[in-house]
Formats: structure tokens, C-alpha cells, sequence
């Protein structure tokens, strides 16, 4: 089945003194950021997912993604296998076209990759969660985009979260989460579209004939 890491970015109210004050900038890059994604109600993508293990060959999928409030989410993976992950905001279903059986976990109980994409939509305060704020080091996939690198306060299965923001309209262009190991997946996004209607249908699973549910363990 699809390949979980762990976390959901939940956020306090509380401001860092290691990522303000310091860069003015920054400061206001980050407070627009948090800004823009507490007032979408959803956001859909294509995106391209690249997977780099260490000593491992990358691999590539890519399909199309739906978020949307309050903590709703679909991911349509078309290439190169048909994959299906979804949340009412309560349960997550994983879905493989190939497999005879999908599973279900509770959302609170979930370590997928998937569910930190829901800060896009504005659970909380990127300051609180995060020790560490930055520009990064890394250079752009786009020339004039802005990288920021996250580094939580918590314990995490994670080291560090890669940003990249298109500065015209604070639209998130590329996700990289890094594994403790160095493990580290990215999500490429495009033709982004902001505050698109969606039935509560588009968020529930609905097994194919002859497909089992099976409760994840």
C-alpha cells in the first residue's frame, strides 16, 4: 500500500524567538504565508511526487490533489499505478486500483505523508510548531521563488520541512519533508487553483465491487 512517514502539523499560538525579529523579510513572508492559508476554504493542484531513498533509484508518481476545509483531502495518484488516498476529515482510506482491498485508519491515528498538507488550509500557526524558520540554502526549482526550510519543535519521524513560494501570490509551488534518515520525498505542484466548490462526496470512499476494507493496524 501507499507509503506512510508520520505527522500532523497542529500549531500553538505561541512566536518563536529563533525566526522573529530577526529578518524582517522573513517575518513578512511568513506572517503573509499564514495569512493566505487561513483564509482558503480549499485548494486543488496536479502534482508530481519524487521519492529519494538513500541508496535507493528516485521514484516519480504524479496525479492531482483536493484539500479542503475543514481537514478534507483527496489524492488522485494517475502515474504510474492508479492510487487513491482520502479523508472526510475523520478517516483516511487508501486505496491501490491494483489491490483486492483498501485500508482505513482514523485520522488521529494516521502517519501518512499526506495529512502535514493540511496546514495549506490554515490549521493553526506555522510559528508555534516550528523551532526554526529560515531561508534556505536550496536553490529554487523556479528562478525568483522564495525557499524556506521548517524545522519542528517537537519530536518528529522528520527533520526538516522545504518550502518553496511563488511571491506574487503566496502560493506553494514545492513540499519536501526529510526524514531523520535523510529519506525525503517532494511534491511538485502546478496549475493551482484556490477556493474551488467540491461536494462532500468527492471526499468519501466508495470500495469498488468486490474490494474488502481492511481496518490499518
Amino acid at each position: 500500500m501507499i507509503r506512510s512517514i508520520v505527522f500532523i502539523l497542529i500549531i500553538a499560538l505561541l512566536i518563536s524567538p529563533s525566526i522573529t525579529g530577526q529578518n524582517p523579510d522573513l517575518d513578512q513572508l511568513v506572517k503573509g504565508l499564514q495569512l493566505k492559508y487561513n483564509r482558503l476554504s480549499s485548494l486543488t493542484a496536479d502534482f508530481t511526487q519524487i521519492y529519494t531513498g538513500r541508496g535507493e533509484k528516485s521514484r516519480r508518481e504524479s496525479g492531482h490533489v483536493f484539500l479542503k476545509k475543514p481537514g478534507k483531502m483527496r489524492w488522485d495518484y494517475l502515474e504510474p499505478e492508479k492510487k487513491l488516498f482520502v479523508s472526510d476529515g475523520k478517516t483516511i482510506y487508501e486505496y491501490v486500483d491494483s489491490e483486492k482491498y483498501a485500508t482505513k485508519s482514523s485520522v488521529r491515528e494516521s502517519d501518512d505523508f499526506r495529512t502535514p498538507f493540511m496546514f495549506l488550509l490554515g490549521r493553526g500557526n506555522l510559528r508555534g510548531e516550528f523551532k526554526l524558520i529560515e531561508f534556505s540554502q536550496e536553490s529554487p526549482v523556479k528562478a525568483g521563488n522564495k525557499v524556506l526550510r521548517m524545522v519542528p519543535k517537537r519530536n518528529q519521524d522528520f527533520r526538516e520541512i522545504i518550502i518553496e513560494i511563488i511571491p506574487e501570490t503566496l502560493q506553494i509551488s514545492r513540499f519536501s519533508l526529510i526524514e531523520d534518515d535523510g529519506d525525503r520525498s517532494d511534491f511538485l505542484f502546478s496549475n493551482i487553483r484556490e477556493n474551488v466548490p467540491a461536494s462532500a462526496g468527492q471526499f468519501t470512499f466508495k470500495p469498488p465491487t468486490g474490494v474488502e476494507v481492511r481496518e490499518n493496524d
